[in-house]
């Protein structure tokens, strides 16, 4: 009988690993540091940030999650998500961890971390934290993206990881059924759980790229053996032989030996490193900032300028003033000028008046003039575009999402105010409103992944709500 098999599948790189999970010690290794796709093995980092997050008080188990239109409209495997939707964070987790579900996993990374590109940020420092040297995350799902790699080493060294580092939670990846909240789920390796004795996880992974992998885990009596496999033909073949390294692993392991428990990873929750922002305009580059968490508290305020007093002018924040107050902000910032015989009293002193303010600034306070239904003395005032269609030429398919409102006017006083507040990130962006049934979506528009994602961390950093909008949303 003649077998044909995809040409992508045919063509995966096989590799294997077998460890002794009580000690890390290698007992069979085929090209085990080849760096290939991962496919849904990456749930396996997906899950292990999440607890993270549930331990140290990021997230809880009971937490309302809403799911986004991005997470919504992954690929399958899929628990079924609508956008908008709100569904526990403990159903997202038996959904990925049980039935490989792409659209919990997602949801899982934005609610963690705000958005998927920032937790798969967050992936790799854990996983640099474990020595999955040779790993790089670039979604939360596994579905095949340039750059998104791993080993059968490295996958390995994670699976040992959930084992030690998360005992309470490990259970859930020898489930054969889960609740998932909208239903019930099977999972993804019922076989090789049922017929290999001592069989209790952990995870598979199918890509056309990967083909099928697995990281499996076995315990018998006092050992515990894991083995890996990436790159296999088919189901049936890749738990055959996974099934052939268990045993090669209970032959060549002690039966008796101290257990050297991995060294969990430094909690560090989402902070990060100091981060060079990159201005989306060509050939600039935006000021370094640090992103201290999710939840930020304070912000602080620049130093006064030389020559304008001991103590610093208060700043504006347009997005706290109210409509009342507005018009007499206006009109301050109006009336303030130099007097026409004001002398300088030093050639040496810096000039503290500030310089003409550009156009784009002018504008968008006359927009905001608008929506308080002030007339501004500068100019008359543009009335708002609502766009319908949006230009995705140059690669600028990507937009974000500052959330949902009860009425078009609060959607459109959102957007003014937020393009006030992250001119630099968001300028050549559309702003577009989208009625819905339960509201009003304000999103910027025409935007690279990268220009949204930095838009994105910038108004999280302000405690502004933000998600991604991919091409497909």
């Amino acid at each position: 009988m003649l077998i044909v098999l995809p040409l992508s599948v045919a063509a995966a790189t096989y590799a294997a690993f077998v460890m002794d999970a009580r000690t890390g010690e290698v007992l069979h290794a085929s090209n085990a540091d080849a760096r290939l796709h991962p496919a849904s093995l990456t749930k396996m980092m997906t899950l292990y940030v999440a607890f993270e997050a549930v331990q140290n008080g990021e997230i809880s188990m009971d937490t309302m999650v809403r799911v986004s239109r991005m997470a919504a409209n992954e690929e399958p495997s899929r628990l079924g998500l609508k956008a908008g939707q709100r569904i526990k964070l403990r159903y997202l987790v038996r959904a990925a961890a049980v039935k490989s579900a792409n659209d919990a996993a997602t949801a899982i990374g934005e609610a963690i971390s705000g958005s998927e590109a920032a937790f798969a940020r967050r992936m790799n420092r854990t996983a640099k934290a474990m020595g999955m040297t040779r790993t790089t995350f670039k979604n939360a799902n596994g579905l095949t993206e340039s750059g998104h790699l791993s080993t059968a080493r490295d996958m390995s060294i994670l699976g040992r990881h959930l084992i030690y580092d998360y005992p309470q939670y490990y259970n859930l990846f020898q489930r054969r059924t889960a609740d998932a909240g909208v239903r019930t789920v099977s999972h993804t390796n019922r076989r090789l759980l049922d017929s290999y004795p001592g069989a209790d996880g952990i995870k598979t992974g199918y890509t056309r790229a990967a083909g099928f992998n697995l990281v499996a885990s076995a315990e018998r009596g006092n050992e515990r053996i894991i083995a890996t496999v990436f790159g296999g033909r088919s189901t049936a073949s890749r738990d055959a032989r996974v099934k052939e390294l268990l045993d090669m692993g209970f032959k060549r392991a002690p039966s008796s030996v101290s257990v050297q428990a991995p060294g969990k990873p430094a909690y560090s929750g989402n902070v990060a490193a100091k981060i060079e922002t990159a201005d989306p305009r060509a050939g600039t580059r935006a000021k370094s900032i640090r992103v201290a968490s999710a939840a930020v508290t304070r912000s602080l305020r620049p130093v006064a300028r030389p020559g304008s007093g001991s103590t610093p002018a208060q700043p504006l924040l347009l997005a706290e003033v109210d409509q009342d107050s507005l018009q007499e902000l206006l009109r301050e910032a109006q009336d303030t000028a130099l007097p026409k015989d004001a002398v300088l009293a030093s050639a040496e002193v810096p000039s503290t008046k500030p310089a003409m303010r550009p156009e784009h600034i002018s504008q968008a306070a006359r927009e905001v003039a608008e929506i308080a239904e002030v007339e501004p003395a500068v100019a008359e005032p543009e009335e708002l575009e609502v766009v319908e269609r949006v230009s995705t030429s140059g690669g600028r398919h990507w937009g974000i999402n500052i959330g949902r409102f009860p009425t078009k006017f609060h959607a459109q006083k959102a957007i003014l105010k937020t393009a006030l507040t992250e001119m630099a990130s968001l300028e050549g962006s559309l702003r577009k409103i989208v009625d819905r049934p339960n509201g009003y979506d304000a999103n910027f528009m025409g935007l690279t992944r990268d220009s949204a994602d930095l838009a994105c961390r910038r108004l999280q950093a302000r405690q502004m709500a933000c998600f991604m909008i991919g091409p497909s949303s």
